[in-house]
């Protein structure tokens, strides 16, 4: 796709989406759908289409780029991001290169009759090369890259090739061997983490600890790894399991774009039975903490690179709202509540994406599909 048809796209986009920021409650329309009580939110084929624009355009974008190399010499500090990561140099940095290539194989997954099917499949067959994911994992086996992506990253690493794996597709079996590689390098390097991981991360940024490990727990069962899924859920429970009154009012912090104590929810609805769930959320989560949560975070400049994160968090908190409700009884009055706040947040946040700023392009798209597609 050139730079011209993207960005003409990309305009579409906005001009599609922001037609319905305005429309109420049940926000709907023909880029995503919402059912008569809030409780699905669907994206539509054509949703899909324009979301596809934004990773389509950076993905193959060298500059700008952040690699947050750590150097070891001259010639080594002097290597081009395409040079340090062969697969995954676009989108301004490695973990967003990631998720791109994650949301590109859901949406062919999903609308395999996307008109962008064939430019994807072309850009995915290119970062799959086996030599190149070589390189990639060459990487983290060098001096000072132990703990590089750790583990922001590395979740989304492993996010992808659970979604080759659900894909029973020839291509995406291909794909899938070529990564293996850099997957079982990951999950070693995660294995060993787990084991030394005296604190959990509670920050609303890349090191989470409770996002990284729902989606390592994600991958751990999608791949019937049941040692490391094992090792994933006694991890939380030691981390996570006798937290209460969580101080969600103290949210967000002014470059979120995680909500700290609904992660921690999203990853113990994971872990726990629906019983036992139940019991520490109730100790977990106060009332007015909940309802604190449901209030629109303000995003004053989204040419700021760190301030446009909370576009992220409303998607985020998105996603975790919906995969809390799914768990919570019908009865429960937390379940709409969080229900109709999920939604608010997406009809709110999605028109942003395509805002016309790198620093929420390169990465934003991802998100909103995530939000709009794949609570698990």
């Amino acid at each position: 796709m050139s730079v011209y048809l993207a960005m003409k796209k990309i305009a579409g986009l906005l001009l599609l989406m922001t037609a319905f920021v305005t429309v109420g409650a049940q926000p709907s329309s023909d880029f995503f759908t919402v059912n008569a009580d809030s409780s699905v939110v669907r994206l539509t084929e054509k949703g899909a289409s324009l979301l596809a624009a934004l990773p389509l355009k950076c993905i193959q974008q060298e500059y700008p780029n952040k690699t947050s190399h750590t150097s070891a010499s001259d010639s080594d500090h002097v290597l081009t991001p395409r040079q340090l990561h062969p697969s995954f140099y676009g989108c301004f940095d490695w973990h967003s290169s990631v998720h791109g290539h994650w949301m590109l194989v859901r949406l062919l997954r999903l609308y395999p009759h996307l008109p962008e099917s064939g430019q994807i499949r072309a850009i995915l067959d290119s970062s799959f090369q086996p030599a190149r994911l070589l390189k990639e994992t060459e990487y983290f086996d060098s001096r000072y890259n132990a703990s590089w992506e750790r583990t922001y990253g590395w979740a989304w690493l492993l996010k992808l090739d659970q979604e080759l794996i659900e894909w029973k597709n020839p291509l995406a079996r291909r794909w899938h061997a070529a990564l293996q590689p850099l997957t079982n390098n990951i999950k070693e390097r995660w294995k060993a983490y787990i084991k030394v991981q005296t604190y959990p991360n509670r920050t609303g940024v890349h090191p989470n600890t409770a996002f990284g490990l729902a989606f390592a727990l994600d991958y751990a069962r999608a791949s019937n790894d049941t040692g490391f899924a094992a090792a994933v859920k006694q991890h939380a429970m030691r981390l996570y399991s006798r937290d209460k009154q969580a101080p969600s009012g103290w949210e967000p912090d002014g470059s979120d774009f995680f909500s700290p104590s609904l992660m921690e929810a999203d990853l113990m609805r994971r872990v726990l039975g629906p019983q036992q769930f139940m019991k520490w959320f109730n100790n977990f989560m106060p009332a007015n903490g909940l309802r604190h949560l449901t209030v629109l975070p303000h995003v004053s400049d989204r040419s700021d690179y760190q301030i446009v994160h909370l576009d992220g968090l409303s998607l985020s908190r998105s996603w975790c709202m919906q995969g809390i409700a799914r768990v919570l009884p019908v009865t429960d009055p937390r379940k709409k509540l969080l229900q109709r706040s999920a939604v608010q947040h997406l009809a709110t946040s999605i028109p942003q994406v395509a805002g016309g700023n790198y620093g929420g392009e390169h990465w934003l798209a991802s998100f909103a599909i995530y939000a709009l597609s794949a609570v698990e």
